[in-house]
């Protein structure tokens, strides 16, 4: 029964548009399953890895900026006067170009910071982040700056031939959105299952350990740093190209810290955790709207968060799990009991 679990919450989901008209709860919908894309890849690294990643959000906005600029075009001038003219290209070519332009990034970072650890590699992730958001504040001439880049077009899909589809509606956008977090749960979920994912939580549990037996550190690190990177790149495409405009804003620490609350208050290290947390503080500043104001809305955000950390330290899926006894299948092996073995 459990194997099946998450195809029932994927067709109940996917239930959504036929009986919710409302278009504000839709847009909490898509925008909610844009960010819990987004805390699945902070969920490799945090979860699984053991690495938190103050600066996931550079990712998530280098994603959104790829995937704007390559579907709109640009003309920008290097140094010694060299130009380089960029015509517009179809919009799922950006979205494949922003998941490799992060993940490429991704490994960059990873290569240069999993040098160190703990609170050095916090402060180099977020340090990255910042460099990255000045980038596009102030590159006017490519980026627009703190003028947005505006008229982003829909995301299409479809082949020379044989035509295209828009994604302009709400409804749309929702199932697109619902099928790429389908996708990069079964991403995740293969990887963090093989022998890969094991060497990860091998690492995350026992380091020194894990390098006794032969696990290389560096190698399986940046390897969840690209993929995590990756798919926090597909969200920003996704985030882009659904709003139609960004601007620098998208790189706010703000960002980061919704991601982080959504793994930790879900459950960190379960491949449910991230979408159970992102669906409930997604939605809590939407319920709170219809009795409360902005400024006890935020309060009520807040208590909640505490309250779930307090009495559910683990998170709510390995409550939940604990309370019914049974464990989640789609757990990475060894995550309570790892187990050290070559992977090499």
């Amino acid at each position: 029964m459990k194997r099946f679990l998450p195809w029932i919450a994927l067709l109940a989901l996917a239930s959504v548009p036929m009986w919710l008209r409302d278009p504000y709860l839709l847009n909490a919908f898509i925008t909610t399953g844009i960010f819990i894309v987004a805390a699945m890849s902070l969920n490799l690294l945090l979860g699984y890895t053991g690495q938190l990643s103050l600066g996931h959000v550079a990712f998530f906005g280098i994603g959104a900026y790829t995937s704007a600029l390559v579907s709109l075009g640009f003309d920008v001038e290097l140094i010694g006067g060299f130009r380089v003219i960029h015509e517009p290209w179809p919009v799922w070519l950006g979205f494949v170009l922003a998941i490799l332009v992060s993940g490429l990034c991704g490994y960059i970072v990873g290569k240069l910071s999993f040098r160190v650890r703990g609170a050095y590699f916090v402060i180099v992730t977020i340090s990255f982040a910042e460099v990255v958001r000045l980038v596009a504040l102030n590159w006017v001439e490519l980026t627009q700056g703190p003028l947005a880049l505006t008229s982003i077009p829909p995301m299409t899909l479809g082949l020379p031939g044989l035509g295209y589809f828009d994604f302009f509606s709400k409804q749309s956008n929702f199932y697109l959105v619902l099928g790429v977090v389908a996708l990069s749960y079964v991403i995740i979920s293969r990887l963090v299952n093989s022998r890969i994912g094991r060497a990860m939580v091998a690492l995350k549990e026992n380091e020194s350990l894990a390098v006794s037996v032969g696990i290389d550190v560096t190698r399986y690190l940046v390897l969840a740093a690209v993929v995590s990177a990756g798919i926090a790149g597909a969200a920003g495409s996704l985030y882009a190209h659904y709003l139609k405009i960004i601007d620098p804003d998208v790189f706010l620490f703000l960002y980061t810290v919704t991601m982080v609350i959504m793994v930790i208050t879900g459950g960190k290290g379960t491949l449910a955790g991230p979408i159970v947390g992102g669906l409930i503080f997604g939605f809590i500043p939407v319920v709170a709207r219809s009795f409360a104001s902005p400024e006890l809305q935020w309060i009520l955000y807040g208590l909640f968060m505490i309250l779930i950390v307090f009495v559910l330290p683990q998170g709510i899926v390995p409550a939940i799990e604990k309370w019914f006894g049974v464990g989640e299948e789609t757990r990475a092996p060894g995550a309570a009991e790892p187990k050290m073995q070559d992977t090499q």
